[in-house]
């Protein structure tokens, strides 16, 4: 298999083991884990944000959904927005749009890694294209990455205290 050229001159200059395998064509995070047989909590998904000017990284389990607010304070930035498909195509011209990897620090972007992932004995992500992933240990990942780890997503189904109560009394 092919592995993006960009992508397999990182690993080998830093010498971090890595498996890549091929999946069926893919679109979300959610559809990828399913079509790979990964757990969602374990395929992460990179969401390219716009702070204030900067473009940053944020990778969270593809289950979850950025806080932008969160988000935003973490970064210290005054606004924080998602990017565009164009900006995306512009920022990363190697990988499709909506499958880079994790790796924004060799493009001098930050990466921010939600806390819910530190730790994962295996993280799968997109390999550049929406039908190759790569599998690596969180911990080489963070080599690679240098995130800022902090706390900035929303996982489905949690519900505030008041919307649970709401919940209960219209049943």
């Amino acid at each position: 298999m092919a592995l993006n050229s960009s992508i397999l001159a990182l690993l080998k200059r830093e010498r971090v083991p890595y498996t890549c395998f091929k999946h069926s064509p893919a679109y979300t995070a959610q559809e990828e884990a399913a079509v790979s047989h990964v757990y969602g909590r374990c395929w992460a998904k990179v969401v390219i944000c716009i702070a204030d000017t900067e473009p940053v990284q944020a990778v969270l389990p593809a289950h979850h959904t950025v806080d932008l607010e969160q988000l935003r304070v973490l970064a210290n930035a005054e606004a924080l927005r998602l990017a565009c498909e164009e900006e995306i195509a512009m920022l990363y011209p190697d990988y499709e749009v909506g499958a880079m990897p994790p790796f924004g620090a060799v493009h001098g972007h930050r990466v921010f890694v939600d806390q819910c992932l530190v730790g994962e004995p295996e993280l799968v992500f997109n390999a550049g294209t929406h039908t190759e992933a790569l599998c690596m240990h969180y911990g080489d990942v963070a080599e690679l990455a240098k995130p800022v780890v902090g706390v900035f997503t929303k996982a489905p189904g949690r519900r505030g205290h008041n919307a649970t109560k709401r919940a209960h009394a219209e049943s």
